[in-house]
């Protein structure tokens, strides 16, 4: 199933998607949020009670090559270890060069719309 996304400028908006994703019974586990700044992502995930990508969703070897890669290939592989293919995970990566927030839901209906 592919993951459905929504991009945002403003860390409260997110907080405010995420908490009504929540409502509508998405589990939290199937929330992800992602920045440009591992900084911004950290506190925006935190505050939301989201997750970020980590070595659990991306695997071990891709985590390792992470450490190694250049911030938008990092970003690139964690958009496709969610689902994405990788014309879309470029797109997503260049909508973070922008500042965007991409706000993901893995494990959706069909129909889910963020």
């Amino acid at each position: 199933m592919k993951p459905a996304y929504k991009e945002f400028f403003n860390d409260e908006e997110v907080i405010t998607a995420v908490n009504a994703l929540k409502a509508s019974n998405i589990s939290e586990d199937d929330i992800y949020v992602i920045t440009h700044d591992d900084d911004r992502t950290d506190r925006v995930a935190s505050t939301a009670d989201a997750n970020k990508v980590t070595a659990s969703e991306t695997g071990l070897g891709t985590a390792i090559k992470n450490t190694f890669r250049k911030k938008g290939d990092e970003l690139r592989a964690k958009f496709e270890e969610l689902g994405f293919g990788e014309n879309e995970a470029q797109q997503l990566e260049e909508q973070l060069d922008q500042g965007k927030i991409i706000l993901v839901v893995t494990n959706q209906p069909e129909t889910f719309v963020i």
